[in-house]
């Protein structure tokens, strides 16, 4: 699986979702000056935690044979300056689920073990920059 993102921004913005050849826009405005993302970066790193491991909570519990009728994920970390890469990376989850609680605990586990973007981060894995021309 193919996963890329970008955003195109000069008077307007647009950020653009690709995952094996399906691209999807997403709804994020440019900033009041329309100089870049109104969005920034720290923020849609916390929405990839949260998405990712709210995507995987709902795979695993299907596979598992768990029915969740509501899920919360909530991501945070703390950006303590220019170029500095953030710290105390936390994400919280509440599931509501007429299983038992021993279930939905290991269903909270054995996601977490399995959450591609978790792992990524926590796996320290280089970013490598590749200059193109403007055009």
């Amino acid at each position: 699986m193919r996963i890329s993102a970008s955003v195109h921004n000069s008077t307007e913005h647009f950020a653009i979702v690709e995952t094996d050849g399906i691209e999807r826009v997403i709804a994020i405005p440019a900033k009041e000056s329309g100089r870049g993302s109104s969005v920034n970066g720290g923020e849609l790193l916390m929405l990839a935690l949260a998405t990712c491991y709210c995507n995987d909570l709902f795979r695993e519990a299907t596979r598992l044979g768990i029915e969740i009728s509501k899920v919360r994920v909530a991501a945070s970390a703390d950006f303590l300056g220019v170029g500095l890469a953030a710290e105390n990376i936390r994400y919280s989850v509440a599931v509501l689920s007429s299983s038992p609680s021993a279930d939905i605990d290991s269903l909270i586990a054995a996601s977490d073990q399995v959450a591609e973007i978790h792992n990524t981060i926590r796996s320290a894995i280089p970013v490598t920059l590749e200059h193109q021309a403007a055009g």
